[in-house]
């Protein structure tokens, strides 16, 4: 009985020592939650969020959408079908995008519902995605970068038509896809990475975000930005973020990127507050694009929900006329019409 007890002692010091040994990565915190790279930017506590403010000041915004925004479904498929051997780009809408890459597609934060929200709340749409979601070609990844209802829908991932997708996702999420019959999931930390068919190398990076779904959930998911590495090129695929000093650190060791995708719109939050730390303005989008030593910046997160207070249309013309400021040429500040398919080759020529 002595030895036994001496035993389990022994045992018991010996996994002390050993997970103090362990040190966990900083931006997992003690209580299970994560938290963003040191240094990047911080809530002032000055800002004052209101449901009512906000709902109040969205009704006096105009939404002029422009007769060319959205491409007719019928073209868009037309396009798809047109370009099946070609590599290439297509916008859905928001941060929903097809990214084509020898024979595997891949899809980013798919979002087909008519709110981001549960049940009737949250922001509707104010133009459908480019193409039904049963429409949507055979997709050989899915990306999700965040837990914000604008990005991970799980009305779209119940009714996803090719459940034997790769659901590539931070950690902590992959309980929402397999709820939802998806039965190939791959769960990363920052800087961990996966491959799609041997071809295409997938690494999550950092980006300045934060995630949440309830009240009793802030930041137990992790967030994240995608490098997707094909045949020598480069994509970044940037999580919803503001700016900061990490992409200097993301540019020095994986750049020089080909084509940086990031958030151009859902900045303004005045008057209850300027501006938001978490989504990039047009003019930080191309700031960060100049950090990862980006090529081509491609603007999205615009144009499709009404997430904050600037003109929905603002978003492009402030991020086509900033380009020159920070090293790029116009046509290096790359937009899509909704459901406007590029081919890889037309955007890095």
């Amino acid at each position: 009985m002595k030895l036994i007890k001496n035993i389990l002692i022994l045992l018991i010091l010996s996994m002390t020592i050993s997970n103090q040994g362990v040190s966990k990565p900083t931006h997992h915190n003690s209580d299970g939650t994560f938290s963003n790279v040191e240094g990047s930017p911080q809530r002032s506590g000055k800002s004052r969020w209101s449901y009512w403010t906000f709902y109040q000041e969205k009704k006096k915004l105009k939404i002029n959408i422009p007769n060319d925004h959205v491409i007719d479904e019928k073209l868009v498929l037309k396009s798809l079908e047109e370009n099946k051997n070609n590599n290439y780009v297509a916008w859905i809408g928001h941060a929903t995008f097809l990214i084509k890459l020898g024979n595997n597609i891949i899809i980013t934060d798919p979002i087909f519902s008519k709110n981001a929200g549960p049940l009737f709340l949250g922001s509707y749409r104010y133009v459908k995605p480019a193409i039904p979601l049963n429409k949507i070609p055979k997709t050989d990844a899915l990306l999700l970068t965040h837990s914000h209802y604008d990005h991970l829908d799980t009305r779209t991932l119940s009714n996803f038509p090719h459940k034997k997708t790769k659901a590539i996702v931070p950690l902590k999420l992959d309980k929402f896809f397999s709820s939802r019959e998806f039965s190939n999931i791959k769960e990363l930390d920052w800087y961990q990475s996966t491959t799609i068919n041997d071809e295409i190398k997938i690494t999550l990076v950092p980006a300045v975000h934060w995630s949440k779904r309830t009240p009793f959930n802030t930041n137990k998911t992790l967030w994240g930005s995608f490098l997707i590495e094909y045949k020598g090129k480069k994509i970044l695929f940037a999580c919803d973020t503001g700016i900061g000093n990490v992409y200097k650190e993301i540019g020095e060791k994986f750049g020089p990127i080909d084509m940086l995708f990031i958030n151009i719109g859902a900045y303004d939050f005045r008057p209850m507050f300027d501006r938001s730390i978490f989504h990039t303005t047009p003019e930080e989008a191309l700031e960060v694009g100049s950090m990862v030593k980006a090529k081509k910046v491609i603007g999205m997160h615009w144009g499709t929900f009404i997430l904050s207070l600037e003109d929905p249309f603002e978003p492009p013309i402030r991020f086509k006329n900033s380009a020159e400021k920070y090293g790029y040429k116009k046509e290096d500040a790359v937009l899509f019409k909704i459901g406007e398919l590029k081919t890889i080759s037309e955007i890095i020529k």
